[in-house]
């Protein structure tokens, strides 16, 4: 038989295509980006803990570049949202954990859009905390699969599925699956592992990024029995103190607290262990860049390698955090680099490792690690970093810090406040900042005060800060829109309040809705809903008989709308808001 020579120039065309495209593929390296939840720098083996067990992540640390002056956020959201950016939490639109400031603007481009656009399968299995609803889920910002959970953290109010469970709401959960509730077996590491282990089964052939966002050791501080026997007799607060580092005293809550943290933590090292053995035996490991660090401080008082202060705090036990990177295939020896880097570095060296474009037409607050990966540390000797914390929005000179060359100047003051309020640590000589070091070094104090005040104005008057994301109800991307305590604004730290005002941002798409309203617990009978919507506002009459857990209201007609959604149930004097809203566009 012979064949027409434009059809065999179309067949090698094609084959040679295809061969070039599985080269590709094979040349592309996998990315392994692992995070865990309110895991403290001194929370491992290689870090001084003799009490925790974590030899998985032991062993990555001798066979990975250290980077020993790492740091991240005081608190998770705002590490999330720069780790995924590169950028400032406050210019993504995050400006809280809740209090409706943990939802990221669209508009910004994370590494899992980057990668997607180099023809990477993307996925998420954990936690996402950057918003619940369209267009800020992961599913919106460039992951192909995603299992999550809502919110800040299971068992907490904006995690709806796994609030009423109580003291078992990381056991069995029922868990968001491609933006679709579904019920698990199991205990959540567990269950967030096996999903990214069967994502490198499905894509072993084909470049991946995986996101393993661990929930654990994060509150309620929940383990299987088999972990926590292991740790039920241990004393964590033995064996500190002895090498000059500073340990800071336990009362019995905070011990107790401690063991239950170790058996999670462990948890997470056999985990990993499981997920390192699956690179193996699909021969991909070489070709397998691995990232691990933690968000943030602990939230509990226990040993943190010396350093001053927890989870929410700028003082160091608060912001620094391990980073190990592993990339056999490039950089084949261990090493230890002390330069100061941040969560804000991981996408540029992503870029760089990989070969995607920054994106250029915003401002990309990190550095491509690569040149100190190669032994060029020039870039980095006078470098800056900011950090703040504060509830809602940032407070000026309260919980703020700024270092540069081995300099920290922390503010724990008054908005008008003078230099010698503030406090000022050589962090070479003193990285347990004991010594504040202001009076004898104001002009030094005042020139970091000064880049301060430029970075927490510009930051401030951020567009994604002046004008906040808005959830969008009545898209076909999203419906029916499950509105949860989260992501609410209205009074500060709203959580499981009955009479509290709250609201929801939207964008809302005109049309015909049903509105279904849950409480926190059941509320009297014989009381009025009301709903306001900017000028629409929509009042029902209760007139049952006995407590309501639920209430509907249906058949509403609204135009196309940026307002705030509020609503509230009037009874015997008392305004009970929502403690969740389900939206459905008919």
């Amino acid at each position: 038989m012979t064949f027409p020579k434009a059809f065999l120039s179309i067949s090698l065309f094609l084959i040679s295509f295809v061969l070039q495209t599985r080269v590709l593929s094979q040349t592309q390296p996998n990315v392994i980006l692992i995070i865990t939840d309110d895991q403290g720098y001194g929370d491992f083996g290689f870090t001084g803990n003799p009490h925790v067990n974590t030899p998985t992540l032991d062993q990555l640390a001798k066979e990975s570049v250290q980077f020993t002056n790492f740091y991240v956020s005081p608190v998770c959201a705002p590490t999330r949202s720069s780790l995924m950016t590169g950028r400032y939490s406050l210019r993504t639109g995050i400006r809280d954990t809740y209090n409706g400031g943990a939802m990221m603007a669209s508009s910004e481009i994370t590494i899992a859009e980057l990668l997607k656009a180099k023809n990477y399968a993307t996925g998420i299995f954990g936690k996402w905390h950057l918003g619940d609803n369209y267009p800020m889920r992961p599913s919106d910002q460039g992951f192909d699969e995603s299992l999550i959970h809502l919110s800040g953290g299971m068992g907490q109010v904006g995690d709806f599925t796994t609030y009423y469970q109580g003291d078992r709401s990381y056991f069995d959960p029922v868990l968001w699956h491609n933006n679709q509730q579904e019920a698990f077996e199991g205990y959540c590491s567990d269950i967030f592992a096996e999903g990214a282990i069967k994502f490198l089964e499905k894509n072993k052939d084909h470049p991946f990024f995986t996101y393993l966002a661990f929930n654990a050791p994060h509150t309620p501080l929940q383990v299987p029995d088999e972990y926590y026997q292991k740790y039920k007799d241990l004393d964590p607060s033995l064996g500190f103190g002895e090498d000059g580092k500073p340990f800071y005293p336990m009362n019995e809550s905070q011990k107790e607290d401690a063991r239950k943290v170790y058996a999670m933590v462990e948890n997470i090292d056999d985990n990993l262990k499981k997920l390192f053995n699956k690179l193996e035996d699909l021969g991909i490991a070489d070709n397998t860049i691995i990232l691990f660090m933690t968000d943030n401080g602990p939230q509990q008082q226990r040993y943190v390698s010396g350093l001053r202060g927890l989870k929410g705090n700028v003082f160091q036990g608060g912001v620094r955090a391990p980073l190990l990177l592993k990339f056999p295939k490039k950089f084949s020896q261990p090493q230890t680099i002390e330069a100061l880097t941040a969560h804000l570095d991981i996408l540029p060296t992503l870029g760089d490792l990989i070969g995607f474009e920054i994106p250029s037409d915003r401002k990309i607050d990190g550095k491509s690690l690569v040149p100190l990966l190669n032994g060029n540390k020039n870039e980095f000797e006078n470098r800056s970093l900011f950090s703040y914390w504060t509830r809602k929005f940032p407070e000026r000179y309260n919980n703020i810090s700024i270092q540069k060359s081995g300099w920290k100047l922390v503010g724990k003051t008054d908005f008008n406040a003078s230099i010698g309020d503030f406090e000022l640590y050589n962090l070479k000589d003193d990285p347990y900042e004991q010594t504040n070091l202001i009076s004898t070094q104001e002009s030094l104090g005042l020139a970091l005060k000064d880049e301060m005040d430029h970075i927490y104005e510009e930051l401030v008057n951020e567009q994604n800060i002046l004008n906040p994301p808005k959830i969008k109800i009545g898209s076909a991307e999203e419906n029916p829109v499950f509105l949860n305590r989260n992501d609410a604004g209205g009074q500060r730290g709203i959580w499981a309040q009955e009479e509290i005002f709250g609201y929801w941002d939207v964008e809302l798409e005109p049309g015909i809705y049903d509105f279904k309203f849950k409480f926190v617990k059941p509320v009297a009978a014989k009381g009025k809903m009301v709903l306001e919507i900017g000028p629409h506002v929509n009042l029902s009459k209760d007139e049952s008989a006995s407590p309501l857990e639920f209430l509907e209201m249906k058949d509403i007609e609204l135009p196309r709308i940026e307002s705030k959604i509020i609503p509230f149930y009037e009874v015997e004097g008392k305004q009970i808001f929502p403690f969740w809203v389900e939206i459905t566009k008919k």
